[in-house]
């Protein structure tokens, strides 16, 4: 049975999205084209690979085991092509990254200006989304995270400096309330509580004197994005726990102040983390010597 490499390259695009429509905006088509491709797939194999309803796409028993068993073969096919890339002067090739949206704001994004600036035949995509990914299956080359919860199997180095929490509110909020001198305090006062994609509610964290310890805060609003979170505070909406870098502008021109300050732990801050694999694609390879480089001038 003659199938081509094309049918094949199709069908691995919609087993690791889940999806026709991401799987067409990876091959550059419209996802009809990629429904009746994968229709006459199937149809020559005599086999349904993929199972359809109106909102999920989902692999049977024998898509998994295809794609199982030719999704090496394509990676393989991939770092040979990336290979060639040594032969050029400079890194050609695009660098799919997935990072949280703080993390996007505050280090991916200035960090991508400038190694695109150093790299201009190289084109850089990031997906923002609070939610840890499978970054292999979801066609990801890297991500940036908090480094305490990348996984083990994970190479990860610093990107970024270290970062510290900073315990914020608008001078007005304070007018009406009284300053919490200590972290018990703020389970008196209306605070902006951060819920997770997993839907658990984050606990404010503390440290003094080597001891850490958790607060379990109240508010009337709770939002998942610290983006927001801020936007709330400089409304007067309540506390907010934040970092440093995010508010130490809105503190030195009076909008917010700070309280807690001595009780505010640093952080090991984010980290470029990627899977570890025989061959890194060469525009990965560049992008983490460009972040190492960064490092190595910080002062």
């Amino acid at each position: 049975m003659q199938i081509d490499q094309s049918s094949l390259s199709l069908f691995m695009a919609v087993a690791r999205h889940r999806s026709f429509r991401r799987a067409a905006d990876q091959i550059g088509c419209t996802p009809s084209a990629v429904s009746h491709g994968l229709r006459a797939l199937e149809e020559r194999l005599g086999i349904r690979l993929v199972n359809r309803t109106t909102r999920s796409v989902a692999l049977t028993e024998a898509g998994q085991q295809l794609y199982g068993r030719i999704e090496p073969a394509f990676r393989d096919i991939a770092d040979a092509l990336d290979d060639l890339n040594s032969y050029r002067d400079r890194p050609v090739g695009h660098l799919r990254l997935n990072a949280a949206h703080l993390a996007t704001a505050m280090v991916v994004l200035p960090l991508a200006t400038r190694f695109l600036e150093q790299h201009p035949q190289a084109t850089l995509e990031v997906v923002s989304d609070n939610a840890l990914v499978d970054m292999v299956s979801e066609g990801f080359d890297a991500g940036v995270r908090f480094g305490e919860i990348v996984a083990q199997d994970m190479i990860a180095i610093p990107i970024g400096p270290r970062q510290r929490s900073a315990v914020v509110a608008t001078p007005e909020f304070f007018a009406r309330h009284f300053t919490p001198s200590v972290p018990e305090q703020l389970r008196e006062l209306p605070c902006l509580r951060l819920r997770f994609a997993s839907g658990r509610l984050y606990d404010w964290e503390f440290e003094r004197g080597g001891v850490e310890f958790q607060v379990a805060v109240q508010g009337p609003l709770t939002l998942s994005d610290q983006g927001h979170i801020l936007q709330a505070a400089l409304s007067g909406a309540g506390v907010a726990y934040l970092f440093e870098a995010q508010v130490e502008q809105h503190i030195a021109e009076g909008r917010l102040v700070r309280v807690l300050e001595e009780w505010c732990p640093y952080y090991p801050g984010f980290h470029l983390y990627y899977p570890s694999r025989r061959q890194m694609p060469s525009t990965l390879r560049a992008f983490v010597d460009f972040v190492r480089g960064e490092r190595a001038v910080a002062p």
